[in-house]
């Protein structure tokens, strides 16, 4: 795992009086009742009736960082939004944010650079977290049955693991319009806080869909009139002079070895992006942005 996919939370990063993270201020006015709002001790509240999230709830949740991602997902899923930390120079940047999570009792809390750093787990953070719920994984047949006719372009990845990778791709892939991303049913890859960040939001705009077996799958896709070209170092077809279908899913392998031989002997169609030689090839998130404008151009 690479060091910014490490979530690493700080014993108690907004709280220097000694009380434990969360513990009202005896000093605090009591609310009727007799309990007291929470305070970051900069005159921050935070809503104290929601219940604690559960084990499962918890497990639903990713922490990213980054300006363009926590803005993404305000944009699109706002409900999603659990908690907010953030830098005091951010505060004007994020104040639509900050309004609608006092409107709605979302807890945010205004930290140092450095305890934001820590929560981020990385010095990129730029000067906001959130904790967010991820987007719910469509299954693929979920996904065909809902899918417009006409165009379309998809991206299966298959053994890409690297996080900033995975944000590149999903920004090439915002930018370009693919349809979704999807994933095989082992692959252990999702959105994470470096990836989120990398993405610039692109990881809000683009649906990743899990899959089952690989001859289900690629049945499924047929039917649905999809072609899939296998993406190769060399050896494929010139992706530039090549016939790339309407309805298209681009296979892209792993960092280090490529893709699996097996997959890109079943696929209709394997195609490479030509170049000087004078370096093996692409990094596999700069080929996709490649590809996906090859396929682009055409339309």
């Amino acid at each position: 795992m690479a060091p910014d996919d490490t979530v690493t939370t700080p014993r108690n990063p907004w709280d220097r009086s000694g009380r434990a993270a969360g513990r009202p201020d005896a000093n605090a006015p009591r609310r009727p009742g007799g309990t007291r709002p929470a305070t970051d001790g900069r005159g921050v509240r935070e809503p104290t009736s929601e219940p604690a999230p559960t084990r499962a709830e918890t497990a639903r949740e990713v922490r990213i960082h980054g300006l363009n991602a926590v803005r993404a997902v305000y944009a699109r899923r706002p409900d999603a939004i659990r908690k907010l930390y953030l830098t005091q120079a951010r505060v004007a940047d994020l104040k639509p944010l900050l309004a609608w999570c006092a409107s709605h009792r979302v807890g945010y809390r205004i930290v140092e650079e450095a305890d934001l750093q820590k929560l981020a787990a990385s010095q990129h953070h730029e000067g906001v977290v959130a904790d967010v719920l991820r987007a719910p994984m469509q299954g693929l047949r979920e996904w065909l049955d809902a899918l417009p006719d006409g165009p379309q372009l998809a991206i299966w990845l298959d053994g890409v693991g690297n996080p900033h990778n995975f944000g590149a791709i999903l920004r090439s892939a915002a930018h370009f319009g693919v349809a979704a991303i999807l994933l095989p049913g082992h692959a252990r890859l999702d959105v994470s806080g470096a990836a989120a960040r990398v993405a610039e939001g692109g990881a809000e705009a683009v649906p990743l869909v899990r899959m089952g077996e690989a001859a289900d799958s690629i049945a499924a896709l047929h039917d649905a009139g999809f072609a899939l070209a296998a993406t190769l170092v060399d050896g494929g077809g010139d992706v530039f002079a090549a016939t790339l279908p309407q309805r298209l899913v681009y296979v892209l392998g792993a960092e280090a070895g490529g893709m699996d031989r097996a997959l890109a002997a079943d696929c209709d169609l394997r195609v490479s992006i030509p170049g000087s030689g004078l370096v093996e090839s692409l990094n596999v998130a700069a080929a996709t942005a490649v590809l996906l404008a090859a396929w682009r151009s055409r339309r």
